[in-house]
């Protein structure tokens, strides 16, 4: 990452711990079962800045970003797709989780995080809801 790329991170720094302290009740959950390597041992960090962005949580290991889309994000598809392009570019997997999907079927929530973190994942665009993952260079 350049030094621009680092100093965009640090500028995210005090906005990612502000989102830390006000986490929604879906992230809440779905924290309490990431932390501390609950999920398979994989270590998640959560409202972690990566460039201009923070995400809501990533594990750094496997380049995994974890969004929990609110019903803000029905009218901002938009910019969400260019922002999940963005980082797709830099390299990361992107997986969208609803807050409803979090609320009344979260069994099924951790069973699509596990396997965006299986390497045998095969990689698509797929739509909202779905997981997104390519490889760096594939577009």
């Amino acid at each position: 990452m350049g030094a621009d790329r680092r100093k965009d991170s640090r500028n995210n720094v005090p906005a990612a711990r502000e989102l830390r302290r006000r986490l929604t009740p879906a992230e809440t959950v779905l924290w309490d079962a990431l932390w501390d390597r609950r999920l398979d041992g994989f270590k998640f960090r959560r409202q972690h800045p990566v460039g201009p962005f923070v995400l809501d949580f990533c594990c750094p290991a496997h380049r995994l970003a974890v969004e929990v889309d609110g019903p803000i994000h029905d009218q901002q598809r938009d910019q969400d797709t260019a922002r999940d392009e963005l980082l797709t570019t830099a390299g990361y997997s992107m997986l969208r989780l609803s807050n409803h999907e979090i609320q009344t079927d979260f069994p099924a929530a951790l069973a699509r995080i596990r396997s965006a973190l299986t390497p045998n994942s095969s990689p698509a665009h797929q739509e909202r809801g779905d997981t997104v993952q390519r490889e760096k260079g594939r577009g």
